[in-house]
C-alpha cells in the first residue's frame, strides 16, 4: 500500500504553500482511502540543526561504508552519536517507508527555510538512491523567478533542492509546483501584478489537486 510523507515548512500558520501542498494531499488521501499518510510540520515542530554527534555519527558511516537502518545503528558508540541517532532514525524511517515525498516550502531571502534545510542535513546520510520514489515540492515565492524572467537568476530554491536530490537520493524527476508573486498581496509597489500572482496561485491549486488524484 502506497505511502505520502507530507512536509509543510512555512514559518506561516496560514501559508499559500501549506494550502497548495494540502490541496495535492487531500486529492491523493481521497483517490488512496487507507493508505499511509504521514505529516510533518517542520515550523511547528522543527527538527534540530545538526550538531558534533552528529558529525562524529556521519563520519562512522562514511567510514564503513553503511547503506541500510540497522547497519547504521550498530555503529553508535558515544553517547552524542546516540542522541543524534534517536533524532536521525525516526526521520530516516518515514523517508525510506514513503512511495511519495510532499514538500511545501515558500522561498526565504531565494531559498529554503532553515527549518526544511534542517530535515534535509538530518537525512544527508547514509547517500542512497531514493529512485523511484516520486518527490514533489510545492514553492511559494514573493516574487516572479521562472526562466525567463528577471529574477530567474536568483532562484536558490528551486535549484537547490533539484541539485540536493539528485546528489543525495538519485532522484533526477521532482515536480515543482510554483504560487509566485505572492509578495504582491502585501507590497504596494506589486499590488499591480496581483492579478497575475491569483492566476499563478490558481494554476497551482489545480495542478496539485489534478497531480495528487494522478498519483
Amino acid at each position: 500500500m502506497s505511502t505520502l510523507l507530507h512536509l509543510d515548512s512555512s514559518a506561516r500558520t496560514r501559508s499559500i504553500s501549506r494550502e497548495v501542498s494540502a490541496a495535492f494531499a487531500d486529492s491523493w488521501r481521497l483517490e488512496h482511502p487507507g493508505a499511509g499518510y504521514v505529516y510533518r510540520d517542520l515550523a511547528a515542530d522543527p527538527v534540530p540543526f545538526i550538531d558534533s554527534g552528529w558529525t562524529e555519527l556521519c563520519d562512522a558511516v562514511l567510514a564503513a561504508g553503511a547503506t541500510d537502518l540497522d547497519r547504521l545503528a550498530t555503529l553508535v558508540r558515544t553517547p552524542a552519536q546516540a542522541a543524534a541517532w534517536r533524532t536521525i532514525e525516526p526521520l530516516l524511517a518515514e523517508l525510506l517507508a514513503a512511495d511519495i515525498v510532499l514538500i511545501g516550502t515558500p522561498m526565504y531571502n531565494y531559498s529554503i527555510p532553515a527549518a526544511l534545510k534542517a530535515w534535509l542535513d538530518q537525512v544527508t546520510f547514509p547517500r542512497m538512491s531514493l529512485a523511484p520514489r516520486r518527490f514533489v515540492v510545492v514553492t511559494a515565492r514573493g516574487g516572479a523567478y521562472s526562466p525567463g524572467m528577471p529574477k530567474a537568476a536568483l532562484d536558490y530554491q528551486e535549484r537547490y533542492l533539484r541539485d540536493f536530490f539528485a546528489g543525495h537520493f538519485a532522484v533526477t524527476d521532482p515536480v515543482f509546483i510554483n504560487a509566485e508573486l505572492a509578495n504582491s498581496r502585501q507590497d504596494p509597489a506589486l499590488s499591480r501584478l496581483r492579478g497575475e500572482h491569483d492566476a499563478s496561485y490558481a494554476r497551482a491549486l489545480d495542478t496539485a489537486r489534478r497531480l495528487g488524484k494522478a498519483y
